[in-house]
């Protein structure tokens, strides 16, 4: 029987599978099926393969189940937090000095991350929430 137990290395490791996704997804290093997706259907010729149709598959896979759980764990109001929470903390490292806006490519970075993070909480909230409030919810009721 598998243990439901929640624990900082699940979410760490939702995190990680959230950051895989998000920055294989796109990122500015070029390096990403973004990229791959504009040189295949706008290069020279057309230059759709099997493993760039695969690779589609699985990253949309991968989106579905992350947006799914996340939109239902924090609906609208939940996300909106979240990015305000997140965004906050961009805008105080700005105002520290920690951070600037010179490098589009380092921001871009940080909001991927953002991204990944919010992704990787949403997927670990029915835990985060069942943890602090002891409250299940409907669909923990059929484990």
């Amino acid at each position: 029987m598998a243990s439901n137990r929640f624990t900082v290395q699940s979410f760490f490791l939702r995190l990680i599978f959230a950051l895989v996704l998000v920055y294989a997804s796109y990122n500015p290093s070029g390096y990403s099926f973004f990229h791959w997706a504009k040189d295949a259907l706008f290069g020279e010729a057309l230059a759709i393969s099997p493993p760039f149709a695969m690779s589609a598959v699985i990253l949309l896979i991968g989106w579905t189940i992350y947006l799914r759980a996340t939109l239902l764990a924090l609906g609208g109001l939940g996300l909106s937090l979240a990015f305000a929470f997140f965004a906050i903390i961009v805008w105080w490292f700005i105002d520290l000095g920690l951070l600037s806006f010179d490098s589009i490519s380092v921001m871009t970075y940080i909001a991927l991350f953002i991204l990944a993070a919010i992704l990787a909480t949403g997927m670990s909230w029915s835990h985060l929430r069942r943890r602090m409030s002891g409250q299940a919810d409907v669909d923990d009721i059929a484990d």
